[in-house]
């Protein structure tokens, strides 16, 4: 047979615990373990067909071909496929995402776990969980996560071997939804990736990933427990964190815009009188108000009454990473 193809679908996640900045930048061995939950409805679906006829790799994104550092980010990825798999054919790669790109909704988790998905499956072999999850973390740090389903702990790892993501609790164990307040979907001007090898310039990286350790048990501990303030204390702390350390480095990065703020506000405000409702905010200028399933459809009517949000999408807790059928 000249074609082997696979289709695989994976969600964005959302980060309670950040991962920001690497130990290894080549690995994207991160700086401190995360912890997350996958965004059901939203999704990165992805063909990988290896094909006897190409001369090279092909890249179609939303039906645009892709160039350059984008190609050669899924091709690195391809390469290390082609190794354990004992192939040296190019491969096409049509790849769609229901939700805007490159502007802090992880758009780069969903694709390349993907990727790493379809491309495993298309050359032959059969990957554990754990290593779907090693593979796509090498293509994107945060899509190592978007493999397991439901809540996900990223463990930092001492290596690249047990740096990997798992999940802690299914996505029916608590009811959250993130409701992601669109103020901006144009692509941002600097990228995460980008981002990361800035980190450890800012003076405050140090003390942030030093307490990494007690955050990531508050909140393991607050899932579990489905207890809501105590979630909601922490994933603002450990946002704000990975900001102030965006805005203190050299060159600084500053992902908020005047309506991000607006949100960010409007939702303490809500908290103050009683809404359970608590924002995390990725590398962009889109807020991420995570509530009880119960009210997210008031809140989705509040946030997009706020001046500056463009859109609201919602998103409950997501499984994982899958393959689907070509048909």
């Amino acid at each position: 047979m000249s074609t082997h193809t696979a289709t695989a679908q994976a969600c964005p996640n959302i980060a309670f615990i950040k991962y920001w900045g690497n130990r290894d930048q080549r690995l994207r061995l991160p700086s401190n373990g995360s912890i997350s939950f996958n965004l059901e409805g939203l999704f990165t679906r992805t063909r990988v067909t290896f094909d006897t006829r190409l001369i090279g790799d092909v890249l179609t994104l939303n039906n645009k071909k892709v160039t350059g550092q984008g190609l050669q980010r899924v091709q690195t990825m391809l390469d290390e496929v082609r190794g354990m798999a004992g192939t040296n054919l190019h491969a096409e790669i049509q790849s769609e995402n229901n939700f805007p790109s490159s502007a802090g909704i992880a758009s780069s988790a969903s694709a390349f776990a993907a990727l790493a998905l379809a491309a495993s499956t298309a050359a032959g072999l059969s990957l554990s969980e754990a290593g779907l999850s090693r593979l796509a973390r090498h293509g994107s740090g945060s899509a190592c996560r978007s493999i397991p389903g439901g809540f996900v702990e990223w463990q930092a790892g001492k290596g690249d071997e047990d740096s990997f993501a798992f999940s802690i609790a299914p996505p029916e164990y608590w009811g959250l939804v993130d409701c992601v307040a669109i103020v901006n979907s144009e692509q941002k001007t600097t990228g995460s990736t980008e981002g990361h090898t800035r980190a450890d310039s800012s003076p405050l990286q140090a003390a942030r990933v030093e307490d990494a350790p007690r955050r990531l048990e508050l909140c393991r501990r607050a899932i579990l427990d489905r207890d809501y303030t105590a979630l909601a204390d922490v994933v603002e702390l450990d946002s704000n964190l990975m900001h102030a350390v965006m805005m203190t480095s050299r060159p600084a990065l500053f992902y908020y815009q005047s309506a991000t703020l607006t949100v960010m506000e409007a939702v303490r405000r809500w908290r103050e009188v009683g809404l359970p409702i608590c924002y995390t905010i990725d590398a962009g200028p889109n807020v991420h108000v995570i509530c009880p399933q119960v009210n997210c459809a008031m809140i989705a009517e509040k946030l997009e009454a706020l001046n500056g949000v463009r859109q609201v999408l919602t998103a409950p807790v997501g499984g994982p990473a899958r393959l689907v059928s070509e048909g």
